[in-house]
């Protein structure tokens, strides 16, 4: 597959089977994220892998919308960044879990980032908060977003060039 088909074929997938991912496939999208460029090569990410099944349903709750799903997944990713290493953990934590969600959908496994920093719980509560205390990190370790994997349930279609809003595009002289 082309560059240009791995970018139509990328979906955000929130329906998974009950089949597991392999060890090979989770490996793939580790890679990738350890792949991913960072500010000045500081790499100041660290990747979490949560298989059981009680915790993705407890980071299935650290969000008021958009993390129910994370219950159902077979595996997530949960990217944090030392900000003792790099004050750019934000976009750095942003390109890995963009390359991790690419090789996702390269190698025909579901994902979804879902987005942790600056959002709350239903109670109000910080979900960065909450996800620090159940993946037990300090409190210099921020949490941009977690990646929810799992085998797609269901055909999950491609973009199509048609779809492209180029209204954004701007080009100066």
């Amino acid at each position: 597959m082309d560059f240009d088909d791995l970018l139509l074929k990328r979906r955000s997938v929130r329906k998974f089977t009950d089949e597991n991912i392999t060890k090979k496939e989770l490996n793939q999208i580790l890679k990738a994220g350890l792949l991913a460029p960072t500010s000045r090569n500081r790499k100041p990410c660290n990747f979490l892998v949560v298989s059981n099944e009680e915790t993705l349903k407890e980071l299935a709750d650290v969000k008021e919308h958009g993390s129910k799903f994370l219950a159902d997944a077979n595996k997530a990713i949960v990217v944090i960044a030392n900000t003792l290493v790099s004050d750019t953990w934000i976009e750095d934590s942003s390109i890995a879990l963009s390359f991790m969600h690419l090789m996702a959908a390269n190698i025909g496994v579901g994902s979804c980032w879902i987005q942790i920093h600056l959002r709350k719980s239903s109670e109000g509560e910080d979900s960065e908060k909450l996800v620090r205390d159940i993946v037990k990190i300090d409190d210099y370790f921020r949490v941009v977003g977690i990646l929810a994997l799992g085998i797609p349930d269901g055909d999950v279609k491609p973009h199509s060039l048609d779809e492209l809003d180029k209204t954004g595009i701007h080009f100066l002289v």
